[in-house]
């Protein structure tokens, strides 16, 4: 079965991340269905507009975890010391440019988020052009705790240096009613108005035609790359991949080995283990 999901539903391209069992965790295809789909959607003529989903409970939880810090051993996001950071580079770079499939569509793309879009999930929403949440939605980066930076970098464009800094300083979750209030998303409505929210944001583009919108978006993304989008981006993916391997993440994958991901994300999240130390807060030497 497929992990992304593609439909045309008139002039609507209907583009829904699809491994609900385990809330849309990125996995080895992910990246490269999405952007297989974005580009299906580019080359018809018929379609003006991008809605991106998710199936299930959540938009999309972030990269799946089982696979690169709960199972043993070495894989493509974590390697043996010493390690090459331009091998990883080469990774996550390729990942970051499938999610900037979203950016640079031709067709505007309305990301639908419910439930989560955390760690590369928010990477994935964040690349839209806009985000409709449910109120109770969350959206957040927890791995610049440990273990991650947010590759594709748009926190900075989107919110100023003020506001990317108390997100990604504190690695909080914030929930669809502030993220609208600060300015990370579009809008925030109730749970059960959100489809019909989302719907009615893109029966209004789809009336445009396609040149049009495409100009207008090419114009306002040039001013967003004129800034220096490609060489943030160059440097978090960098960093990202320091994240991973430095003295911490190491800990953090081993962690994870010894006592589960969630486990491991839980003692990240609430601040409660010193990953320097390797060893919970205020415990006994």
């Amino acid at each position: 079965m497929a992990k992304v999901l593609y439909e045309k539903d008139g002039r609507i391209a209907r583009i829904t991340l699809n491994r609900p069992d385990v809330m849309n965790a990125i996995d080895m295809d992910i990246p490269h269905e999405l952007a297989a789909c974005v580009a299906r959607a580019n080359v018809d003529d018929g379609v003006h507009v991008v809605v991106l989903g998710g199936n299930g409970p959540a938009f999309c939880a972030g990269y799946d975890l089982t696979a690169y810090a709960e199972t043993e051993g070495n894989n493509p996001g974590v390697q043996e010391m010493p390690w090459d950071p331009m091998k990883d580079y080469a990774f996550m770079k390729q990942n970051t440019d499938l999610f900037m499939s979203l950016w640079r569509s031709y067709r505007p793309v309305i990301a639908k988020v419910h439930g989560h879009a955390v760690a590369g999930g928010s990477d994935i929403a964040l690349c839209s052009d806009m985000i409709v949440m449910s109120e109770d939605a969350h959206i957040g980066y927890m791995p610049v705790r440990v273990w991650g930076c947010p590759t594709t970098a748009m926190w900075v464009y989107r919110l100023g240096a003020e506001r990317a800094k108390r997100m990604l300083l504190t690695g909080d979750k914030i929930d669809g009613r502030e993220a609208e209030r600060i300015g990370l998303v579009h809008k925030a409505v109730p749970a059960d108005q959100l489809n019909a929210e989302v719907e009615r944001l893109a029966e209004r583009m789809a009336g445009i035609p396609v040149n049009q919108l495409m100009m207008q978006k090419l114009m306002i993304n040039q001013a967003i790359e004129s800034m220096g989008l490609y060489q943030t981006q160059m440097i978090a993916t960098l960093f990202d991949g320091i994240t991973r391997h430095s003295p911490e993440g190491m800990n953090f994958k081993k962690r994870a080995e010894d006592v589960s991901w969630k486990q491991a994300v839980r003692e990240r999240d609430q601040g409660t283990f010193d990953w320097t130390a390797n060893r919970p807060i205020n415990a006994p030497l």
